[in-house]
């Protein structure tokens, strides 16, 4: 799974609220975890206004180097300011709301 993206435009922001970057390491159960956790939720809460590029550190190591990565999964949110950084399979929703300040 290299780059896929959720949403039509891949290019940019393209008018979506949000913006993700989910890096994974491969087909691994918890990085398939994370991608589903992050999918629902981001399709329940944020209702199509959001872009998640999925990026596998395996098949792009220099994007994990320049975004100092240390751990994956890791979900980086771009927009909206301010960036944040979380790291896990996502599976604590709360948390990970609270984190993309998404309030229920």
């Amino acid at each position: 799974m290299a780059a896929a993206a959720t949403a039509a435009d891949t290019s940019g922001a393209g008018g979506h609220d949000y913006v993700l970057r989910l890096f994974i390491t491969g087909h691994t159960e918890k990085s398939m975890r994370a991608v589903r956790n992050i999918t629902s939720l981001c399709e329940k809460h944020l209702h199509g206004s959001f872009k998640l590029e999925v990026i596998d550190v395996y098949q792009q190591p220099e994007l994990a180097v320049e975004h100092q990565l240390v751990a994956a999964p890791t979900l980086f949110k771009i927009l909206p300011l301010p960036p944040r950084r979380m790291i896990g399979d996502m599976s604590d929703s709360s948390r990970v709301l609270a984190g993309l300040g998404i309030r229920k």
